[in-house]
């Protein structure tokens, strides 16, 4: 059996690095549990975007989160996380030392609003629903969505992004860049676009910029699912024979104002988005349409019917002919009178 031997010096060497250790990792105790004295149960705090780390400790010491800043930047440091806390709001919850505010700021969770794009909605009307939920700027959001660099940056090869800010609920943090906004709308669109839909647009010989075009005025036109792909049927007959679309969203497109009834003299508007003076369809999409309305032109229903009006309901009447067609008009203004009555006679009680 070899004997044990002792030995002076590799024990020596041994606690001194102990020591070491032991000091390395008391200093590293006390820079990460340092206390910050943050009187807050709950703060909430805003770091810009594009802050450096010395910017970022201003902000704390602004909010009264931390009062010693060369412990918290050397702890941020110590941690490696000089480059990773991000810009956002974001609450705190009992973050009283170094460690916890360093580490809600870098793993915790922004403080979000959920913002809700309906299908239809223009550029002006998301512009003006993400002021009201997150104060961005409507008319630095409208120059981001036409701008052409950003346009080439994000894969839309049109004037604009109209047709292609997919609608759905989002959470968009206060601090969020609007071009960060709009890529988040457009890769929503991207994903729902699957590769069945570009197969059948390829069927029917139709490029996505129509398939998107079409799909917006169906979503102008139809309330309820199961008639978008009547509608859709009625618009690709006349597409296929050369008539007019006469789509009456294509003209509230174009007028200024919020949607209201139109005029016989708005439908002789020049624009190329007047689908009662020029044949096919127009230039663009004139909203962001829902999945269900580019499903819809995509997959048409077969039909013979060349005609639609309102029946006041929400629904419509569908005509082979436009003798058909004009008795149905006939009945809907007959209702609308009616109904113009009925709030005429309630208005004076």
């Amino acid at each position: 059996m070899k004997k044990f031997e002792f030995n002076p010096g590799q024990s020596f060497v041994g606690i001194v690095a102990a020591v070491v250790l032991g000091i390395l990792l008391a200093f590293y105790s006390l820079i990460l549990l340092w206390p910050q004295g943050n009187p807050y149960d709950s703060v909430k705090v805003t770091i810009p975007k594009g802050a450096s780390l010395k910017e970022v400790s201003a902000t704390l010491q602004d909010y009264n989160i931390i009062r010693n800043e060369r412990s918290f930047l050397l702890a941020v440091k110590t941690l490696g996380y000089e480059k990773d806390i991000p810009a956002g709001r974001f609450k705190l919850v009992k973050a009283s030392t170094n460690f916890e505010i360093i580490d809600q700021l870098v793993n915790g969770i922004q403080v979000n609003k959920r913002v809700t794009i309906l299908e239809g909605w223009t550029i002006d009307v998301i512009a003006f629903e993400l002021q009201d939920k997150i104060g961005i700027n409507p008319d630095e959001f409208k120059n981001a969505c036409t701008n052409e660099l950003l346009l080439w940056k994000w894969g839309i090869s049109e004037e604009s992004v109209e047709g292609y800010l997919f609608p759905n609920t989002y959470l968009f943090s206060e601090e969020e860049d609007i071009q960060d906004i709009i890529g988040r709308m457009i890769n929503e669109y991207k994903q729902r676009i699957t590769i069945e839909f570009r197969d059948r647009m390829k069927e029917l010989e139709m490029e996505e910029k129509e398939v998107i075009t079409l799909a917006s005025i169906i979503e102008g036109e139809a309330i309820y699912d199961k008639e978008r792909p009547i509608i859709s049927g009625v618009y690709h007959n006349r597409l296929n024979i050369g008539m007019r679309l006469q789509a009456d969203p294509t003209i509230q497109y174009i007028i200024e104002g919020s949607p209201r009834r139109l005029l016989n003299k708005d439908l002789k508007i020049k624009s190329p988005y007047n689908t009662y003076l020029n044949k096919g369809l127009p230039p663009g999409p004139i909203n962001n349409p829902g999945i269900e309305s580019i499903r819809a032109a995509l997959y048409p229903a077969k039909t013979d019917f060349l005609y639609f009006v309102a029946r006041g309901d929400g629904y419509h009447t569908f005509s082979k002919t436009k003798e058909e067609h004009n008795i149905a008009k006939r009945k809907f203004q007959k209702i609308r009178r009616q109904l113009k009555k009925q709030q005429a006679k309630k208005d004076k009680t």
